[in-house]
C-alpha cells in the first residue's frame, strides 16, 4: 500500500476552476481529468523540450505530448522563430496570402504522393472534408470506418457510433470494417454495392499492417468504385516525413494530416488527388462541393510553424530519431517490468515513435485500476505520461528517469496482484474510458 503521499493542491483548485467555467473542465475530452487518478491531474503552467512544469511547480518529463502533436518539444526554436518572424506582418487577411502558397508547395514536396492540399485548424474538420467528398464524387451515401481505430472526428458521422452519441440523430449511414481483415471488407462493399463512398482508416496503428494488407485494400476500393482515405494524423510524420503512405508505398485517394504537422500550433491538412480536391474548387463543371472554409484556417503564424516543423524533420531527420528514442524506453519499461515481475501485465505495444502502454490484471484483461495505480507512481516519479508517446527533444536522462518511475510503479503494481485487489492503491475512484454513456 502506498506510504508516500503525492498531492497537487493547486492543481486540485485550478480543475475546480476549469470545471466551473468549461464543460468537463478541459478543451479535449482526452485532457480531461477523468484520465488521471482522483486529485492527480496536473495543470500546466509551461512547458519546455520534453519537460512540462504544474501549477504546483512541479517538473514532469511529459510524453504524448499535445495528444501527439508536439513531436518536436515545447518551445521549438526553429518553429518558435519562425512563428514569431510572422507575428508582426499580420495574420490573417481578406485575401490569401502569398504564404499559402508556399506552405502547400512545402506540403506537396514533403508528400509527394499527394497533388493538392487544404490547410484547416483541426483533423476533424480535415476528415470530415474529406468524406464530404467522397459522397460528393461517388454520389453515394454511407462510409465505411475501421472499427479497429479509437477516434476520426467528432462530426456525427463517426460520434454517432460511439457510446457518446447523445444530441446526434439516428443515422445507419456509417458502416464498419476490421482492420487487417480483407475478406472481411470485401464482403462489406459486396453487401453494399453501390452504396460506400469510401473506405476509412488509419493506414497503420500499435502494429505493422499485415503483409499485402494496405495493397489490398487499394484493390477493394478500385474495383468497387469508392474512395480509399487514409486518416494521417498520427502516422503524418511519426512513421515518415511522408506518412504511413511514404513508408509502405500505398497511395490513397484522400489523406489527412495534422498533429505533428504544427508541433502544437493548429493547423491540419487534407491532400489528395487533383481530381476529387478539385471538386471543393473553382475549376470543374460538376455541382460544388463545400469542402473546407474556415475563418482561421490559413492564419500565417501557423502555416509558417508547419513549414519549419517540415524542415526540421527532413534536415535534422527527426523521424529516426524518435524510433531510436522510443526503442530505448520501450526496452528498459519492458526489463523493469519483467524484472519486478510484472512483465505481462504492464506491456508497451506500437511503433517505437508511437508507444502506448496496457496495464494488464491478474486475468490478462485491460484494467482502469491497474492503469490508476500505474499512472498515481508515474506521476509521483515526475512522469506525466498517459502514453508512452516521444518527442524528439527527449534525452538519454529523461529516459533512465522514466524506467526509474516505471520500476517503482511495477513493484507496487506487483504488491497489487499479490493481494488479489488494487483498490488500496489507487485512493480514489479509477481513470474512465473518454468514450461512455454517463458522465
Amino acid at each position: 500500500m502506498d506510504t508516500e503521499e503525492f498531492e497537487l493542491p493547486a492543481s486540485r483548485r485550478a480543475n475546480e476552476r476549469l470545471h466551473t467555467l468549461i464543460p468537463g473542465g478541459a478543451h479535449t475530452y482526452a485532457k480531461g481529468d477523468d484520465q488521471y487518478p482522483e486529485n492527480l491531474a496536473p495543470v500546466i503552467s509551461h512547458g519546455r523540450g520534453a519537460h512540462v512544469w504544474d501549477v504546483d511547480g512541479n517538473r514532469y518529463v511529459e510524453y504524448g505530448s499535445g495528444l501527439r502533436s508536439v513531436s518536436l518539444g515545447h518551445a521549438h526554436p526553429r518553429v518558435v522563430e519562425a512563428v514569431r518572424r510572422e507575428l508582426d506582418r499580420g495574420s490573417n487577411f481578406v485575401r490569401p496570402s502569398i504564404l499559402e502558397a508556399e506552405a502547400a508547395e512545402r506540403f506537396l514536396a514533403t508528400v509527394p504522393t499527394a497533388e493538392m492540399v487544404k490547410f484547416a485548424k483541426n483533423g476533424s474538420d480535415a476528415t470530415t472534408a474529406a468524406v464530404r467528398l467522397a459522397r460528393a464524387a461517388t454520389g453515394r451515401p454511407r462510409v465505411a470506418i475501421c472499427a479497429d481505430h479509437p477516434f476520426f472526428s467528432v462530426d456525427d458521422w463517426f460520434i454517432g457510433t460511439t457510446p457518446m452519441k447523445a444530441g446526434i440523430p439516428p443515422t445507419d449511414l456509417t458502416l464498419t470494417f476490421p482492420y487487417g481483415d480483407l475478406k472481411a471488407t470485401e464482403a462489406l462493399l459486396a453487401e453494399h454495392e453501390g452504396e460506400i463512398a469510401c473506405l476509412i482508416l488509419e493506414p497503420a496503428t500499435h502494429a505493422e499492417p499485415p503483409p499485402g494488407y494496405l495493397a489490398g485494400l487499394r484493390d477493394l476500393a478500385d474495383r468497387h468504385g469508392c474512395v480509399l482515405v487514409f486518416d494521417e494524423m498520427i502516422t503524418g510524420f511519426r512513421w515518415s516525413e511522408a506518412g504511413a503512405q511514404g513508408l509502405y508505398g500505398v497511395v490513397p485517394d484522400l489523406s489527412t494530416f495534422g498533429k505533428a504537422l504544427g508541433n502544437g500550433f493548429a493547423v491540419s491538412a487534407l491532400a489528395g488527388r487533383r481530381d476529387l480536391m478539385e471538386r471543393g474548387g473553382l475549376r470543374h463543371s460538376d455541382d460544388r462541393v463545400f469542402l473546407l472554409s474556415t475563418t482561421h484556417g490559413a492564419e500565417t503564424h501557423s502555416l509558417a510553424a508547419a513549414m519549419a516543423v517540415q524542415t526540421t524533420y527532413t534536415e535534422e531527420g527527426i523521424t529516426a530519431r524518435l524510433h531510436a528514442l522510443g526503442e530505448r524506453l520501450a526496452a528498459g519499461v519492458r526489463e523493469a517490468a519483467t524484472a519486478m515481475g510484472v512483465g505481462e501485465h504492464v506491456v508497451v505495444r506500437g511503433r517505437a515513435s508511437n508507444l502506448v502502454f496496457a496495464t494488464l490484471d491478474e486475468n490478462g484483461q485491460p484494467s482502469q485500476e491497474y492503469r490508476t495505480l500505474f499512472l498515481r507512481r508515474l506521476l509521483a516519479g515526475g512522469v506525466l505520461a498517459p502514453s508512452f508517446v516521444v518527442s524528439s527533444a527527449l534525452g538519454e536522462a529523461d529516459i533512465d528517469r522514466t524506467v526509474d518511475a516505471v520500476a517503482q510503479a511495477c513493484a507496487a503494481y506487483r504488491k497489487a496482484l499479490d493481494a488479489g485487489d488494487p483498490t488500496p492503491w489507487l485512493a480514489g475512484r479509477p481513470v474512465k474510458p473518454v468514450f461512455r454513456r454517463l458522465a
